[in-house]
């Protein structure tokens, strides 16, 4: 499809636009790869990628989509910078892809464009963090690693080991456990820092009269290091992990990592297969809009709307455990197809309770909308404009409650969403209000997507491919739309698994906003304005237990430590 674009009669697209635009700014020995369907990558010199995304900001309907960092010293001498940007209107990817030599990574610095593209600041921080990449023009601080961890070491690195990174995790609490005498300590994530999630997270608000003035983030407190695991796992291994990611949205990690290494590979999943996920993200998206409405309700004092809204999810996540055998982290995906076939018995249950959820949930947003310290409260609190939404490249219900109508089911089309017909809710508001209706819309939206799927699944028992050959250095990506907005995962191929997978979930491209949102509102409004965005911090909170005299440290889920405490 890209190579039909650029070869159209007349350069009338944007994407050949954009092509033509990179190649007049960085010269005409730039090189253009096609590696994919609706996906060329550009290789671009580090002095021309500050042009270069100029040029692609100032495009309309181009977004920063993310930006991976790659150490590819083993295979070519070099670590990598990949910036995907987005051209929504045609569902194309463009991959800038900066090189930098491994002899010269200590010293050589990349320029900064984190203040053309603002949605690229938490991703440079990043690969500064974990990959030791240095970028000029900007202040350097840390993210994602704690502020006491050593300098030169960056986990994502391929010479750096699990063990050295375990070795240097939290070196205050060892000396102070030598210290008084222990044996043994666990680190308990002990939270919420929030009343409205059961996260560890940290918001600074700055507060006048009531009113919030301004307001900081810090987050990464149970970073828990899934892509360096991911480095040591098989193919199909990883979709077992993937789904962890998330413990409300966790099929939508699965179903995008697999498509970014089938799309790597060139893999055709059969048909069945595509309506299978599809029907399952629908699902996926209604128990998860269903449980936030619940929890806007409760945070908004009206606990009838949270008890109202949680008994329809309930018969969502029953659905869902007769389609895949589990109520949550489904386990069903593979690369290359599914596990569970989905047979007309299953069919017809799940019409039945899809007409008995429209019924129960008609009623529910009638009374939700209309309770009238629900909808005062509401109205006019956390306020993102459009213009912020765009630059942030901010994506999901949050987006399109700011006039920003992205939808990668549209946009980027995959599955079987070609299949059936759907609107995209949007308003343009840009308040709390505005975030509420979109979901509230998406989940008649998605009832109808299923209902549709239903009537027209394809008869037949094939749902995986027969067999696949790895081959290494591909690179593939795969989206999904999350109830929460576009997840997006990038992979480098291995032989016998990743070489590279990099995770973007909605969460992470969201919350950067939040300070914006939050400037201006009344303190009591300050935790439904954070939930607006319906954020997920780590997911899983876990323990770590150190042995201080052998060094040894595990993970240890909670619930192990409660019950071995005899409480």
């Amino acid at each position: 499809m890209v190579k039909q674009l650029l070869i159209k009669e007349g350069g009338e697209t944007q994407t050949v636009k954009v092509l033509n635009r990179i190649k007049d700014l960085c010269g005409p020995h730039t090189s253009i790869e096609f590696i994919h369907d609706k996906t060329v990558k550009v290789s671009v010199k580090s002095e021309c990628l500050r042009k270069v995304a100029e040029a692609l900001q100032s495009e309309e309907d181009v977004y920063l989509r993310t930006m991976v960092a790659s150490d590819e010293k083993l295979i070519n001498d070099s670590i990598k910078l990949y910036y995907v940007f987005g051209l929504d209107r045609e569902g194309v990817n463009v991959i800038l892809e900066v090189k930098i030599p491994a002899a010269l990574s200590k010293h050589y610095e990349i320029p900064s464009i984190s203040d053309v593209v603002k949605a690229c600041d938490w991703y440079e921080l990043e690969a500064h963090d974990l990959m030791g990449v240095k970028f000029s023009g900007r202040f350097l601080k840390r993210l994602v690693l704690p502020d006491d961890w050593p300098e030169e070491i960056h986990p994502l690195k391929k010479d750096i080991t699990t063990e050295e990174i375990k070795k240097l995790y939290q070196p205050q609490v060892r000396e102070k456990a030598l210290e008084v005498g222990a044996e043994e300590v666990a680190l308990i994530p002990v939270g919420p820092y929030h009343p409205a999630l059961h996260e560890p997270e940290y918001f600074e608000l700055y507060i006048k009269e009531e009113k919030v003035v301004d307001a900081r983030y810090v987050g990464f407190m149970v970073h828990r290091g899934i892509e360096k695991l991911g480095e040591s796992m098989g193919y199909d291994q990883i979709p077992f992990l993937a789904e962890r990611i998330c413990g409300i949205c966790g099929f939508v990690h699965s179903v995008s990592y697999t498509q970014a290494v089938e799309e790597a590979l060139n893999i055709e999943v059969p048909e069945k297969t595509q309506y299978i996920r599809t029907i399952i993200l629908e699902l996926e998206r209604i128990h998860s809009h269903l449980l936030w409405l619940g929890i806007a309700a409760h945070l908004l004092g009206y606990d009838t709307g949270f008890m109202y809204a949680w008994r329809i999810r309930e018969k969502v996540m029953v659905l869902s455990e007769l389609l895949t055998g589990s109520r949550k982290t489904y386990g069903i995906n593979l690369v290359g197809g599914v596990r569970k076939d989905i047979n007309k018995e299953k069919i017809e249950k799940t019409k039945q309770t899809l007409k008995e959820v429209w019924k129960d949930y008609k009623g529910f947003a009638e009374v939700l909308l209309n309770v009238p310290q629900v909808r005062r409260r509401l109205s006019g609190t956390g306020v993102l404009p459009g213009g912020e939404a765009r630059a942030y490249s901010l994506v999901g219900p949050t987006a399109r409650g700011s006039g920003l109508s992205r939808d990668v089911r549209k946009d980027y089309t995959y599955g079987a969403y070609h299949f059936v017909s759907f609107s995209i809710p949007t308003y343009s508001e840009g308040d709390n209000l505005a975030r509420t209706l979109v979901r509230i819309d998406e989940v008649y939206e998605s009832i109808n997507i299923i209902e549709q799927l239903l009537d027209t699944i394809p008869s037949g028992s094939e749902i995986k491919v027969n067999s696949w050959e790895p081959q290494p250095m591909k690179l593939g990506l795969g989206n999904v739309e999350a109830p929460r907005g576009e997840v997006i995962h990038l992979v480098i191929t291995g032989m016998y698994g990743p070489y590279r997978w990099r995770v973007r979930s909605p969460t992470y491209q969201n919350l950067q906003a939040v300070p914006t949102m939050l400037r201006g509102v009344d303190l009591a409004d300050a935790p439904i304005t954070i939930a607006s965005i319906d954020p997920c911090f780590s997911c899983t909170d876990r323990a770590i237990k150190i042995n201080i005299k052998t060094g040894k440290i595990e993970r240890v889920p909670l619930i192990k430590l409660s019950v071995k405490g005899g409480s």
